[in-house]
């Protein structure tokens, strides 16, 4: 779906400025060894998330505590979206399983959980906040026994955010921003976040006068993996409870943040997607001879200047480009009635950049720059719906339009001028397609809306004139990175 953007003034008064991102296929996490126990009765569990690799059970948090041999207290989706949270009071399980799915990969989730034994009223033990609205409709609702001491903080435990000591699998994939721990302490939602004018729950700084024994506040402002100040995993509580790092590194910081929400690829879509992961930005395509990989982006546009990368990793042949959302839907099932609006055919409205350096639209091909499928390619995308016109670069050129790569910015030519004038794409918002042409063969694209690169970046990290986004080159003058913020400005 489509990220809505809210109309009006928009409430700016407290900024998130990172993520973290975690992508399951480098099994990352965040661990952290109890040396003292905690509240056992009290505690608040406040994090945002946005998602990715749907389908898979996710761990969001986990308190191991060692000599149980199990998870005392496990937060996490399971392998059918919906959010489930178990904790363990030494002989028995208490859980709560929500009736809802979380599957929107466009979305910033806000958790926040609240644990109160001590309290009369046993629906109240145990509760579960979804972006400010309390969660009251769970397929499972166990409450534990007033006073019980569940095993929250224990000294013989281990805190660990996006992964299951118990099981290497239960990956977290997707991003987290702002991660608070409270132990001790139980604090509803406004703590963390209020709804702005729009009626949208949006973040606000945490009101937190004690983070108790156990308790953290995980910004992910900071790089590298040592377990201190300077790490990654930094508490800036002011307890100095560092956690350990494990295969998160600089390039993981991430700009999207439930204040800035970036584009990445819309699995929501239900397309021939081929494989997506490492949050939403890498696509493995599915290397059959009858059918293109198509997903769309989570964003779309209908005026503005927009700039995207997209890593060719492959030696095969990928494609890029830009489609109508009114066809989309048209061109899941591939050929048959549906071949007319397919990638490339005749009639269609896609305009993409091909393997070869090939520019191709309506069943017409023609050469345009040279070819990007030799591997380690960036391909450019500079999309203009002011002006009806997209132009590709790669590696930091861009096209002359007669089969090189060799100029700048100013001096290329644009690959196609009809993206508004044809009237195909008028009142419509338009999506960026990754696809493979049909040969067979499966291609890696690496596609980056700016909230977090997926490739490696030596060197200067590029943003564009309004500061968002990280980017491999520079962007050119007067255009943007696919995100609210600039949406709500120039979209």
């Amino acid at each position: 779906m489509v990220f809505p953007i809210a109309g009006g003034t928009q409430d700016t008064s407290y900024e998130i400025s990172n993520s973290l991102m975690f992508n399951d296929d480098d099994s990352p996490k965040l661990s952290r060894s109890v040396s003292s126990s905690g509240s056992q009765r009290n505690a608040t569990l406040s994090v945002w998330v946005k998602r990715g690799n749907f389908g898979t059970r996710q761990q969001i948090y986990s308190n191991k505590t060692a000599s149980s041999g199990f998870s005392a207290m496990n937060v996490y989706f399971d392998t059918d979206n919906k959010l489930k949270i178990d904790h363990h009071d030494g002989s028995s399980n208490i859980s709560l399983y929500t009736n809802q799915r979380f599957k929107d990969p466009s979305a910033w989730y806000h958790i926040v959980h609240t644990i109160d034994t001590t309290t009369g009223t046993a629906t109240n033990r145990l509760r579960l906040y979804i972006n400010g609205t309390e969660i009251t409709d769970f397929s499972t609702d166990n409450n534990p026994s007033q006073n019980a001491d569940l095993e929250l903080s224990s000294s013989t435990g281990d805190q660990s955010i996006g992964d299951d000591p118990r099981d290497s699998n239960d990956l977290f994939d997707g991003y987290m921003a702002e991660y608070n721990f409270v132990d001790g302490t139980t604090l509803d939602p406004t703590y963390f976040g209020k709804t702005d004018i729009n009626g949208v729950w949006i973040p606000k700084k945490p009101d937190v006068s004690s983070y108790g024994t156990n308790g953290f506040f995980l910004e992910f402002k900071q790089t590298g993996t040592s377990q201190n100040s300077s790490g990654i995993g930094a508490d800036t509580s002011g307890n100095d409870n560092h956690f350990a790092v494990t295969n998160l590194i600089d390039r993981d910081v991430a700009v999207d943040t439930p204040t800035n929400n970036f584009a990445v690829l819309n699995t929501a879509a239900n397309l021939q997607s081929g494989s997506v992961s490492q949050g939403n930005t890498k696509l493995v395509t599915h290397g059959g001879t009858s059918n293109n990989s198509l997903v769309p982006g989570t964003i779309g546009v209908q005026n503005g200047k927009w700039y995207v990368e997209v890593y060719f990793d492959s030696t095969n042949y990928p494609a890029t480009g830009i489609m109508p959302d009114d066809t989309i839907t048209d061109v899941r099932a591939g050929g048959g009635s549906n071949n007319s609006v397919y990638l490339g055919k005749s009639g269609s409205k896609s305009r993409f950049l091909r393997y070869d350096g090939q520019k191709s639209s309506s069943n017409s091909n023609s050469t345009y720059m040279a070819a990007v499928n030799g591997g380690d390619k960036v391909v450019q995308i500079a999309l203009n719906m002011d002006d009806g016109e997209i132009t590709f670069g790669a590696n930091g050129s861009w096209a002359n339009g007669s089969g090189s790569t060799n100029q700048t910015f100013g001096n290329a030519t644009a690959a196609f001028t009809d993206i508004n004038s044809s009237g195909d794409y008028t009142g419509h918002f338009t999506m960026f397609i990754f696809a493979d042409e049909n040969y067979g063969t499966s291609d890696v694209l690496l596609t980056n809306f700016g909230g977090c690169p997926p490739y490696a970046i030596s060197g200067t990290v590029y943003s564009d004139a309004n500061g968002y986004g990280k980017f491999k080159y520079e962007v050119p003058s007067g255009y943007y990175a696919v995100c609210t913020k600039n949406l709500a400005e120039f979209g």
